[in-house]
């Protein structure tokens, strides 16, 4: 894991990853204490999905249980994260500077693709969050575009964690679940051609999955869980670093794999 990441790409897994964090919460855990420490973080999560890129702008920032039917014990718990207006208004300026628009939303706590990896990472909520949504009608280019306006900011001390999964089809795990529980092929499958173009720096080939990857749209029947890798890639700055930290499956379907973008040396 770089000591000096500029923005990570992390998985949330299913709500009862807070639960039992596994494989995939001991990496988010050595991954946060082996890097530098952030001045503030820009959390963007595949459950805040909005027309237009917004930012949560309220100095406290509530847990949101943004699910239903899990253990009671998933409610009961809290991540009193601090946000930061300041930053969020200087977020915004970035964003607009790129061409794009950007909003505040000053009520808007953490949902659970935010709060469930950060609690991982940071479990003292000691270091000022500001949430950002995606926009899944913008698909990959435009979370690349959202990404590259944030990656700035890295320069500042403020780091992108983006969460979501790299496999997510939610039908496949009833019927896996339902039959054994044997993890299909293409999960490993196309969580590995992601790792490799990554590797490989072929941005074109990423931002173009759909066509490209193998079984990309059984992987991602649709496409707001694999969003926020395109905005850590694009917030990584022209020539990063790419290097995953963590592969694993949870639930039978859900790829846990993790990846640190470093800035290039100037």
């Amino acid at each position: 894991m770089p000591s000096s990441p500029s923005a990570l790409f992390v998985p949330h897994g299913a709500p009862t990853f807070a639960l039992r964090p596994g494989a995939a919460g001991a990496a988010l855990t050595r991954a946060a204490e082996s890097a530098t420490r952030p001045r503030a973080i820009i959390a963007v999560s595949a459950h805040w999905d909005t027309p237009a890129p917004t930012l949560g702008s309220a100095d406290r920032l509530d847990t949101l249980h943004d699910f239903g039917g899990f253990p009671q014990a998933l409610y009961a718990l809290r991540y009193p994260a601090t946000g930061c207006h300041e930053l969020a208004n200087e977020v915004a300026d970035a964003i607009r500077a790129a061409g794009l628009q950007a909003r505040l939303d000053p009520v808007r706590g953490l949902d659970h693709g935010a709060w469930v990896p950060l609690r991982q990472m940071y479990p003292d909520a000691d270091v000022p969050i500001v949430p950002l949504s995606i926009q899944s009608r913008g698909g990959p280019q435009q979370a690349w575009r959202l990404g590259r306006a944030l990656a700035p900011l890295a320069a500042l001390g403020v780091r992108v964690i983006a969460s979501g999964n790299v496999t997510h089809n939610l039908h496949d795990y009833r019927i896996v679940a339902g039959n054994g529980g044997h993890t299909p092929g293409y999960v490993r499958e196309f969580a590995d051609w992601v790792d490799a173009r990554l590797a490989a720096h072929d941005t074109a080939a990423l931002l173009d999955y759909r066509s490209q990857a193998p079984h990309a749209v059984r992987a991602h029947p649709t496409e707001e869980h694999l969003l926020p890798l395109f905005v850590a890639l694009g917030a990584g700055g022209d020539g990063a670093g790419v290097q995953r930290f963590h592969a694993g499956i949870d639930d039978y379907v859900l790829a846990m794999d993790a990846w640190a973008f470093t800035p290039a040396a100037h």
